[in-house]
């Protein structure tokens, strides 16, 4: 798992001050590649280390390697990554560990295992990110490679362990400052760019002619899937707390009832000159429900929000195609019928 973390440095517990993330086109490379096996034999998700270092408010990512899977118990991971990282450093390669990367499905990324690891990252390691690559949209022609990082709040939340409403409104955290993204920067060589212009140059015409596809049905079609299956799921969740909030109120009203039962006995003791009866017995016999956390309803309107976010540019994104269409047909007509 990608929880445990084999860096030895540790840094400050304040916020890090990197404002962009560069990465070698080797590296994005091996993303990609391991990402996309992954998900064409086994539909697993796939994890790896990111190797580099901190360049002023720059954090560059220069290598990686994939962890290892799961299914093999004869291969530890923590003497893995070691080992991996040692036998890089021999050939003067950048052995820093930086963060991780994991693939992802239409953008559904957001899981308590991907907080849990990021929080156990960035405690050991200040300036490590998780780079996440959705798989789908870039077998559409759109590659997409974000990085994340904890913000404050979500450490905090983390290192209490109190995932209760009143924790949460203490610490001002919702789905939206779980995490804050971290501008993602692509850099290629001199060399490598003037190949990638030659190699432009030589796809043919028709290959680049199919920017105006409209068949996004499927696309859209499982987004919305994913959508209302995680809306159903904040719909449970939702029923979970209202029938504990039920529970309390229906305790907190025997309870009332049975103290001011007693706070009619005892003033019947006192005018006999008796000793009131104590009120503690009956606190005693109201244990306080167990308060269900949060932590999972908020990863979940997380994933609603990512997923609203993702449908609402696919659609702009069709809608624009259908006009651009629209007007070249118009345009066709109009030439045809003079």
């Amino acid at each position: 798992m990608a929880s445990r973390s084999t860096a030895s440095r540790r840094a400050p517990e304040n916020e890090s001050a990197i404002a962009y993330v560069q990465a070698d086109g080797l590296a994005v490379m091996k993303i990609v590649k391991h990402c996309h096996e992954e998900a064409a034999t086994n539909m697993d998700i796939a994890q790896g280390a990111l190797l580099g270092l901190v360049v002023e408010n720059r954090l560059e990512i220069t290598n990686c390697f994939p962890f290892p899977k799961q299914t093999d118990d004869t291969m530890d991971e923590d003497e893995y990554q070691l080992a991996m990282m040692r036998r890089l450093r021999r050939v003067n390669v950048d052995h820093f560990h930086v963060g991780w990367y994991q693939s992802s499905d239409v953008g559904n990324f957001l899981s308590l295992p991907l907080l849990e690891s990021q929080f156990h990252y960035q405690t050991s390691i200040e300036e490590s990110v998780v780079v996440i690559y959705d798989t789908q949209k870039s077998a559409r022609g759109f590659i997409t490679l974000k990085a994340y990082r904890l913000t404050p709040q979500a450490i905090e939340m983390y290192k209490e362990g109190e995932f209760t409403p009143e924790a949460l409104v203490k610490l001002k955290i919702g789905f939206e400052n779980l995490f804050t993204e971290v501008p993602f920067v692509i850099k290629n060589s001199a060399l490598t760019n003037i190949m990638m212009t030659e190699l432009s140059e030589m796809v043919p015409e028709e290959e680049g002619s199919k920017f105006l596809d409209l068949g996004t049905a499927s696309v859209l079609e499982g987004q919305l899937r994913c959508l209302m299956d995680r809306v159903d799921e904040l719909n449970q969740e939702a029923i979970k707390f209202n029938r504990y909030q039920q529970m309390v109120s229906r305790q907190q009203l025997e309870k009332h009832k049975l103290l001011q039962k007693r706070a009619q006995e005892n003033a019947a003791r006192l005018a006999k000159d008796e000793p009131p009866l104590p009120e503690e017995d009956i606190n005693k016999l109201f244990r306080p429900h167990p308060v269900p956390p949060r932590l999972n309803p908020m990863i979940i309107a997380g994933q609603i929000n990512t997923h609203s976010q993702a449908i609402s540019q696919f659609c702009s994104q069709s809608l624009a195609k259908l006009y651009i269409t629209q007007a070249l047909q118009n345009a066709k007509e109009s030439n045809v019928n003079p």
